[in-house]
């Protein structure tokens, strides 16, 4: 299992996403994110063909921070149910996993 991964879900709204994004960061539960948009959506949601556009996420966190991200992300998201998935990162420079992990660090004051 890797130590990494990259987090991602989508907003309505870019503000949105930028604030779910400083809130993750500040929190330390993200050591970065990209904020990516606006793209077209296709989608399936309660039984019913959509189409949208949204604001992409995508947050780099540790496995083991995960789950308070994942927590951030839902009490905090615009919507009930949105889209929350987390890819494994099996690689990366090195300088670049310590900057994540240093980043996520809960021994930051």
């Amino acid at each position: 299992m890797t130590d990494y991964v990259q987090v991602s879900t989508a907003t309505p709204l870019r503000e949105q996403a930028v604030e779910l994004a400083q809130g993750a960061i500040k929190g330390r539960l993200a050591a970065g994110t990209q904020v990516i948009g606006p793209v077209g959506s296709v989608f399936w949601h309660l039984g019913e063909f959509g189409e949208g556009t949204e604001w992409r996420l995508l947050l780099t966190t540790t496995t083991d921070r995960y789950p308070q991200l994942e927590q951030y992300l839902l009490e905090h998201h615009p919507w009930d149910n949105p889209e929350l998935l987390a890819t494994p990162i099996v690689r990366g420079a090195q300088r670049c996993l310590e900057w994540i992990d240093s980043s996520v660090s809960t021994e930051h004051s």
